[in-house]
């Protein structure tokens, strides 16, 4: 069943109002993929932007208290700690991890898969100059705790796993 829809069809927000109000927390991963060279820029500091993770750490938190604003029927949240991890994977990627926590009515997917997505197109904005050929993928949600639900952890291969 699709929540983000009413008996007629027609998009709607969600009514958390009779829920309770529990601990949640959600953590979700996007890597980018460069040349070995422009990570190598990167690690070394040597970017004439500055410091690429110091920065995207800063997008991927400010873009998660942002989400209700970018996704049309998320709810506002009071988001008690975001966390950013960015590391150099291999010689040619860069993977994100952001987990976002509260106590509230909902969860916060949408707010770590907005963290991650934001870093991930920091990373590309700040180093599109060097390597305009960097992609950024396996953007998913990797664990859920909280609410209803339960405790939802990603498999290797994800695709297709229902929370």
């Amino acid at each position: 069943m699709l929540t983000h829809l009413d008996s007629q069809g027609r998009a709607n927000m969600v009514d958390v109002t009779e829920k309770a109000v529990t601990s949640r927390e959600a953590v979700a991963e996007a890597r980018v993929r460069m040349l070995p060279s422009t990570l190598q820029l990167i690690q070394d500091g040597g970017h004439p932007k500055g410091d690429v993770f110091a920065v995207a750490r800063i997008a991927g938190i400010q873009a998660a208290k942002r989400t209700h604003e970018l996704i049309p029927l998320c709810h506002p949240l009071l988001l008690t700690s975001v966390k950013v991890e960015l590391a150099a994977e291999g010689e040619d990627t860069v993977h994100i991890v952001a987990r976002c926590k509260l106590a509230g009515q909902t969860g916060v997917e949408m707010e770590a898969l907005t963290a991650a997505s934001v870093a991930a197109l920091t990373i590309y904005d700040m180093c599109k100059a060097v390597d305009r050929g960097m992609t950024i993928d396996s953007v998913r949600v990797l664990e859920k705790l909280g609410g209803k639900s339960g405790h939802y952890v990603a498999t290797e291969s994800a695709a297709g796993d229902t929370p």
